[in-house]
């Protein structure tokens, strides 16, 4: 018996020191899955609402949090100073630092530069959480709290992997940089500025930069190479110096609120279709080849109907309905401020509305160019009216979209990472919403960019009850030490 143990004790060690480095490296990674959910738990509580300046204490905390952390790993850290924040109110806080971290300065390893954001949308259980949003629950195998995958829990996946190659003494097979920031959820005031001023310095020597803040389409691993830009416009109209009382005024006026209405529904028709001219001219055209890769990708539009809670999509296949979200503009109305919200009857005419929307951008759209066009189709439309009333058309903010070339080598790297770890191919998506930093940091530093999420399709981020499935915390944590493993082979 005793030999029959030694015999297998001696076969153990020999599959342990047999195995490939990287398969030990995935097995630490599952053996300590528990200590990576309570560094979150830790994270979550803190309450880093970039948006919030009560919080900004919070928020800078955070960032000395990543900071050391990095530290911790054997990295160098310069928290980068970003100056003041004027509030409204006139008020001066300070902005949080920027961590630029780097580990790694061997010149015969390429370079990876990782960006992540560790602030958060603000969050309250009285919003509609099941749970506190600041206290990292696990229930049916998701973990809930703000901030656990947009986008504290990627960031910390990264970190955990890092830190698994060392706990195993295995040399890193590249050398890593990080850009975190604090400021993401807030517009990211001042970085803009950073990175063009280190464009020349921390950038010179990296080679590709990767980031994880956006999510899965299904259950299935993705890669994602493009996202589209933004253009957010205010329309206001104007009729009177104040306030008036409809019995008073009403039929003897020229409504704010009748103008404002119908310069909204002269934009965009009930099929979606933009009504705007020309904004379609500078649409890159779609080859057959591109519409090829949205045929492959996994994506059903009944189910997205349903988990909407809509009764009809605008386009019925399931190719026009990822074309329309993801490679063609579209156009949004959110809001009018100043029209009688509340609760009841009030018989107001108001002064003063304005109306706002936004228009997505695709590829090679561009925001002047569209802003010219918005506005001189509104001042032809509200000429039409024949209305004394003051009309002003104003870009709030603008932003290209951002498309990457999917054959570069860390795209390769990535399809390899996800085949080792999820046992499938990645598919190849896009994103309709807009993550500038994409574009800012393949636009100034002229590097390869990739966006390799680990979150789920319905991980609710910037909603009630954000979460991040175990299975994906860990299973990314895997996914990003195999991509090092990959892109080190290329």
């Amino acid at each position: 018996m005793e030999l029959m143990l030694a015999v297998f004790s001696l076969l153990f060690l020999f599959a342990t020191q047999a195995s490939p480095p990287l398969d030990q490296v995935l097995k630490y990674i599952d053996d300590h899955q528990d200590d990576y959910v309570q560094h979150l738990k830790e994270w979550v509580a803190i309450q880093s609402e970039s948006g919030s300046p009560a919080k900004r204490d919070d928020v800078i905390q955070m960032i000395q949090i990543v900071g050391e952390r990095i530290k911790s790993l054997g990295g160098s850290v310069e928290l980068a100073d970003l100056g003041n924040e004027e509030l409204p109110n006139g008020r001066i806080i300070p902005l949080p630092p920027v961590v630029l971290g780097e580990l790694g300065k061997d010149p015969n390893k390429i370079t990876v530069c990782i960006y992540g954001h560790v602030d958060v949308q603000p969050a309250r259980i009285e919003d509609g959480w099941a749970t506190d949003p600041y206290v990292l629950t696990e229930k049916d195998g998701n973990l809930y709290g703000r901030g656990a995958s947009d986008d504290k829990g990627p960031v910390l996946a990264w970190l955990h992997a890092i830190e698994a190659f060392q706990a195993l003494k295995q040399e890193l097979p590249v050398n890593l940089k990080f850009i975190f920031e604090a400021m993401e959820e807030s517009g990211s005031k001042g970085l803009n500025e950073l990175l063009s001023e280190k464009n020349e310095t921390f950038f010179s020597s990296v080679d590709y930069i990767v980031i994880s803040d956006s999510g899965w389409l299904s259950e299935k691993p993705v890669l994602t190479y493009g996202t589209r830009g933004l253009c957010y416009f205010f329309v206001e109209v104007k009729c009177a110096k104040q306030d008036l009382h409809s019995g008073l005024y009403g039929g003897t006026v020229h409504e704010a609120m009748t103008d404002l209405i119908g310069l909204l529904d002269s934009l965009v028709n009930s099929s979606g279709h933009i009504l705007i001219p020309g904004i379609n001219v500078d649409v890159a055209p779609l080859t057959e080849e591109e519409r090829l890769l949205y045929k492959a990708i996994e994506f059903n539009p009944e189910d997205f109907k349903n988990t909407i809670g809509t009764t009809e999509l605008l386009h019925e296949s399931k190719e026009d309905v990822l074309l329309h979200r993801w490679r063609f503009p579209s156009l949004s109305i959110h809001g009018i401020e100043g029209a009688f919200s509340g609760p009841g009857a009030k018989t107001v005419i108001p002064a003063k509305v304005t109306g706002k929307f936004s228009i997505r951008l695709v590829p090679d759209m561009d925001p002047e160019k569209l802003n010219n066009q918005v506005t001189t189709y509104l001042n032809r439309v509200f000429a039409e009216r024949r209305s004394p009333n003051k009309m002003q058309v104003t870009l709030k903010s603008g932003s290209r979209a951002w498309i990457a070339r999917f054959t570069d080598k860390q795209y390769v790297a990535g399809r390899r990472a996800t085949n080792k770890v999820f046992g499938v191919d990645a598919e190849m998506i896009r994103e309709g919403g807009t993550i500038p930093i994409a574009r800012t940091l393949q636009h100034t530093t002229q590097k390869s960019v990739m966006l390799l999420p680990i979150g789920g399709a319905g991980d609710a981020i910037h909603s009630q009850n954000e979460k991040i499935s175990r299975g994906n915390y860990i299973n990314g944590t895997k996914l990003f030490a195999a991509y090092i493993a990959e892109i080190s082979q290329l």
